[in-house]
């Protein structure tokens, strides 16, 4: 006979990602018990995928928008590019103007990687494609009629059915584009508005020092390889070596010869060389930029594959050439998310994802 206890999970290999269950309709078929131990949660979730899945599906497309009231903390933080939305009443005010402007929004889960337990409060990194289409007013102007298609990441910390803290990135460049407006002209217009709002006060303006990638004249650190192998360790070291280091030959340590990267505004590139070409495009523009890893989580094993997920931050001057036209002497302070499907000791598959509009308007702030 099976105990009870059996059938919870203790740690997250026990726990499939939504990557074994692609379809919502599909969610309610895990076992009558809790796939892991869930205290404070809701009875009807079976664990922390399902938890984030559900309560995604309930507020945005059931519209039950009063659900926030059951799943974010009043004292909510949330962390943007942009800045810093603090409390539950901004959270419900957002949701309801996007979803006028998107009556029809839908939001299908690609993936939720995730770490922690029921006590010391869950990890979940949550990727997502948006689709909708404008039917209402929202901040870019009048609807436009146009259906859109665009990735988000939302990294969040659950504690007792609630999410206390959460880090949003969304790919807001493709958005503008898909609404036929023109992105410099728009990042410049709402970079003024934001300004005038002392929307850019998180930036820290008034006192900027170097970025720091190493101390001094010394140059970055390596980090040193673990005795066997560890997911976090390799893609710390992978990020240090490849973006912090500059060490693009190492691409071919790290990624496998078939490499697919998706990435902000739509990226889809194959192979070592694409991959070499999206790091220089952003280092020369931003010839100082150095990426912080500011959280990292991951599920599976050596046998299935390891999937991971991390968060990181980006800090750069604008003093290049490059996609983002001429050197304005801006600096960009940027969050970001990467999830990779690690196998055979090698990245086969990387979604990465920061908010370039974000970065636009950064770069386009008023003096």
């Amino acid at each position: 006979m099976t105990k009870k206890t059996d059938l919870i999970a203790t740690d997250a290999q026990a726990v499939p990602s939504l990557h074994d269950r692609v379809d919502l309709q599909f969610m309610g078929d895990a076992p009558g018990h809790p796939r892991q131990r869930m205290e404070g949660f809701d009875p009807k979730f079976s664990d922390i995928v399902d938890y984030i899945i559900r309560i995604t599906h309930e507020i945005w497309e059931e519209k039950a928008i009063g659900k926030l009231y059951d799943y974010y903390a009043n004292t909510v933080q949330i962390h943007t590019s942009d800045g810093t939305i603090h409390g539950r009443d901004a959270v419900l005010a957002g949701t309801m103007a996007t979803l006028a402007a998107y009556p029809d929004r839908r939001l299908i889960g690609d993936e939720v990687i995730w770490g922690g337990d029921d006590r010391s409060g869950f990890y979940s990194s949550h990727r997502i494609t948006h689709k909708g289409t404008n039917r209402g007013w929202s901040q870019y102007g009048a609807p436009t009629g146009r259906t859109v298609s665009y990735r988000a990441i939302a990294d969040c910390v659950c504690k007792r059915n609630m999410i206390i803290e959460e880090w949003l990135i969304r790919d807001e460049l493709t958005l503008v584009r898909q609404l036929g407006l023109d992105p410099v002209e728009t990042a410049i217009r709402m970079a003024r508005r934001q300004a005038d709002m002392g929307g850019f006060a998180h930036l820290n303006t008034d006192v900027i020092g170097d970025v720091e990638r190493g101390i001094g004249q010394l140059p970055p650190p390596i980090i040193p390889a673990a005795e066997s192998f560890e997911p976090e360790n390799f893609i710390r070291r992978m990020i240090q070596d490849v973006w912090n280091r500059r060490m693009l030959n190492t691409v071919r340590d790290y990624f496998a010869e078939t490499i697919v990267l998706e990435s902000a505004s739509m990226r889809r590139l194959f192979g070592h060389n694409d991959y070499q070409a999206y790091v220089l495009s952003l280092l020369a523009p931003f010839p100082d930029l150095a990426i912080t890893v500011e959280h990292f989580c991951c599920i599976g094993s050596a046998a299935e594959g390891w999937r991971t997920a991390t968060r990181w931050r980006m800090k750069g001057t604008h003093t290049g050439y490059g996609i983002y036209g001429e050197p304005t002497g801006k600096r960009v302070n940027l969050l970001g998310v990467s999830q990779h499907l690690i196998r055979g000791e090698r990245i086969l598959n990387e979604w990465t994802l920061f908010d370039e509009f974000a970065l636009l308007k950064q770069i386009y702030r008023p003096s």
